[in-house]
């Protein structure tokens, strides 16, 4: 008896789960099955102007799909591994619901391979496609002709010896160097004629390749099974017993950025090197390379063993022109202005004035009007991603220069800097000024030391150390000290 109750529990309740349990019942019927996806292409080349492509798969039953579902495009690697599958697309929820559909995706700018696959998954309920038929995938971001040799085409290397040719980056003009691209690979042809297929001599993911039998070469971005006008300049190298040739190229290009550092010059590979500036040998300098920072000509003698080879390069500098309307000299006559106007072909310029080595406040435009004779310089700087300063520098002079030592008599206790010459600065008794090893000491009336000097050149306020006049006629004090200790104090009012 016990038996058949045990068993007659069983078998309610498996009914119950079976039969009467909805949640169950619903898990059982919320399942899908995904097709094999299927597309109108046979291989991908995309590009930045082109990168949409169209995948075909079904669905059944289209009523096992939730509300909430989603569908993602997965992509293999280029081998057809979906080991760390790459999403090529997600659709909003709830958007496809009929079968058979259609899903638009791009693919990433790293795409390069001949074995890619895709693949459908579903998220509610989850079902994964059967994996699509290979297909050849590239992503070609530079799809233009290159140079490379420095569009060198003729090259000569030693009997017995090799010669580097390298894609030159960023190379001269409007040169767009596949290098600037990462990731991209090349391979490297010997051209055998018009009538004969090229000769694939190597395949590199680096931009140089070392002859060593004469022809005529090229390179080409791989973008395998997809066309390529992404190819360079043919260079036909010849072998001699004699007249090696080298070439210098710059890592920062040529013109190069100064603010961006050093740029390194290299040449091709020899046995051994010396490299000159303005014909001059530098010391130590007997790598294939040489770090320079500044503009110049700099040439190198390189040694191939049977033969020598000489290479030069006029490094210049990344720069702008411009110019000031006034002479490098210029006399004014006291109480005269001389307004400055600086004409530069600077892009977005900024500008620093400067008097007598100091950067004059709150000047910031291209125009300055000089009241005071001295030595002045503009800083004009163009910013960017290659920072450039340039700097023009000017003197003033007065026609008349009058004295800037008078003998006066007293410690005067009141100026106005107007610019009339009429007690534009203060002007101390000859026991006190430059020469006489006196200190002088001028505080604001909050205490700030504006001036302290054993060198006082009768120049307070300058340009470069103006006064305040947030307060009408400020008020300054002055504590002059001589050699033998002797103090004298006292107040300074400033008239504007």
């Amino acid at each position: 008896m016990k038996r058949y109750n045990k068993v007659f529990f069983l078998v309610q309740f498996f009914f119950y789960l079976v039969i009467g349990s909805t949640p169950f019942l619903n898990k059982l019927q919320a399942q899908i099955v995904i097709g094999k996806p299927t597309f109108p292409f046979t291989q991908i080349c995309a590009n930045p102007s082109f990168n949409t492509f169209d995948v075909n798969f079904s669905f059944t039953p289209t009523s096992g799909i939730n509300a909430s579902n989603q569908f993602i495009v997965e992509m293999s690697d280029g081998s057809g591994s979906f080991a760390t599958p790459t999403v090529v697309h997600t659709s909003v929820a709830g958007a496809i619901t009929t079968s058979p559909a259609k899903i638009t995706f791009s693919v990433p700018v790293t795409t390069s391979g001949e074995a890619y696959r895709l693949r459908i998954r579903s998220t509610s309920p989850a079902a994964t496609s059967q994996l699509s038929n290979p297909f050849p995938a590239y992503y070609k971001p530079q799809d233009s002709q290159f140079t490379i040799n420095n569009s060198i085409s003729n090259v000569v290397f030693c009997s017995g010896g090799s010669y580097v040719l390298s894609i030159d980056n960023p190379g001269t003009g409007t040169n767009d160097s596949p290098l600037k691209y990462p990731g991209l690979t090349f391979n490297w042809f010997r051209d055998n004629g018009p009538t004969v297929v090229p000769t694939k001599v190597a395949s590199a993911t680096g931009g140089t390749y070392t002859v060593t039998t004469p022809g005529v070469y090229y390179a080409e971005t791989n973008y395998g099974t997809c066309t390529s006008d992404s190819y360079s300049n043919r260079v036909t190298v010849t072998s001699a017993s004699s007249g090696a040739t080298a070439i210098i190229t710059s890592s920062l290009g040529n013109p190069f950025c100064t603010s961006q550092g050093p740029t390194v010059l290299s040449v091709t590979k020899g046995n051994t090197y010396q490299w000159y500036k303005d014909n001059i040998a530098i010391a130590n300098a007997t790598n294939q390379t040489y770090s320079v920072t500044t503009p110049g000509q700099y040439s190198v003698k390189v040694s191939f063993g049977s033969c020598d080879a000489n290479a030069s390069i006029d490094l210049q500098e990344i720069t702008f022109s411009s110019s000031l309307n006034v002479n490098a000299t210029n006399a004014i006559v006291p109480g005269e202005n001389l307004d400055v106007i600086v004409t530069t072909a600077a892009v977005n310029p900024t500008y620093q004035w400067f008097f007598n080595g100091a950067q004059i406040p709150n000047v910031a435009t291209n125009t300055y009007t000089v009241t005071t004779k001295g030595s002045y310089k503009v800083a004009i700087t163009q910013p960017g991603s290659c920072t450039v300063t340039k700097e023009l520098a000017f003197e003033v002079t007065y026609t008349t220069d009058p004295n800037p030592f008078p003998d006066v008599p007293n410690i005067p206790n009141i100026i106005s800097p107007n610019g009339d010459f009429i007690n534009d600065t203060w002007i101390l008794p000859l026991d006190y000024v430059s020469g006489t090893d006196t200190e002088v000491m001028i505080v604001s009336a909050l205490g700030e030391v504006v001036l302290q000097t054993k060198d006082y050149q009768n120049d307070w306020p300058t340009i470069t150390s103006p006064i305040d006049f947030k307060n009408v006629n400020p008020i300054y004090y002055y504590i002059i000290t001589t050699p033998d200790k002797k103090v004298k104090k006292g107040s300074i009012t400033v008239i504007k």
